[in-house]
């Protein structure tokens, strides 16, 4: 008896959710923690200066950030801002002008490379966690991610809207997460080569900026369509 009551159990959750659309909201996860940004450029920055633990207490900040996302999503307090005549638009241009202008940090004459090494001042342990956190909750990339990318993914006829959200913004942390873990360890590695070949840094800084600037572009005319 108790199994039977487990398993069903079992199947609401899994019915709470397609498997399809769990992956493909992951790979578009993967698709934008790939993509430079505030995030990435934080803790490559800090994992070049202060080494890689740093750049994983600094992770440590952002994934509390992506959790405070989550539970807003989750929990319809995002969904307020579609009830605010303008307020989406806003949010959308505002994060296009962002992503413009970090794409012409990385393009403009004498512009740096995330993996550039430079002399920054050594924070502390809670100072890198709430800087990480600081730049994940200002990240106008992961704004539109809850804002207009997860809701796409959940159908409320499908079981509960509370649990779709959870499980699609777990699964959007941890591939998060772990990608970026993974470049904070490798960040000092790749600057050292990037620094010996200053063709590959300037090929990374254009391809960076031309990445950020089409993300800008699209996010601006989506509300044209």
């Amino acid at each position: 008896m108790p199994a039977h009551g487990g398993s069903q159990v079992e199947a609401a959750m899994t019915a709470a959710i397609d498997p399809a659309r769990l992956a493909a909201f992951a790979l578009i996860a993967l698709g934008m923690v790939l993509t430079p940004g505030p995030n990435m450029i934080y803790l490559i920055s800090r994992s070049i200066c202060q080494g890689p633990m740093a750049g994983l207490v600094s992770l440590a900040g952002v994934a509390v950030g992506f959790m405070i996302y989550m539970v807003c999503a989750a929990f319809g307090i995002t969904a307020l801002v579609f009830a605010v005549p303008y307020a989406y638009d806003a949010l959308r241009l505002a994060g296009a002008a962002y992503l413009l202008y970090l794409a012409w940090q990385a393009i403009r004459p004498g512009g740096r490379s995330p993996f550039q090494v430079r002399d920054l001042p050594r924070d502390g342990p809670r100072k890198l966690f709430l800087m990480g956190l600081a730049t994940n909750l200002l990240n106008p990339k992961i704004a539109m991610l809850y804002l207009s990318l997860l809701p796409q993914f959940i159908d409320p006829h499908n079981g509960s809207v509370l649990e779709q959200s959870l499980v699609l913004g777990t699964a959007q942390i941890t591939v998060s997460v772990t990608v970026n873990a993974l470049i904070a360890i490798a960040a000092g590695s790749i600057a050292g080569f990037l620094g010996r070949r200053p063709f590959w840094l300037a090929v990374q800084r254009w391809l960076m900026g031309t990445v950020l600037a089409g993300l800008a572009v699209r996010m601006a005319a989506e509300g044209s369509r």
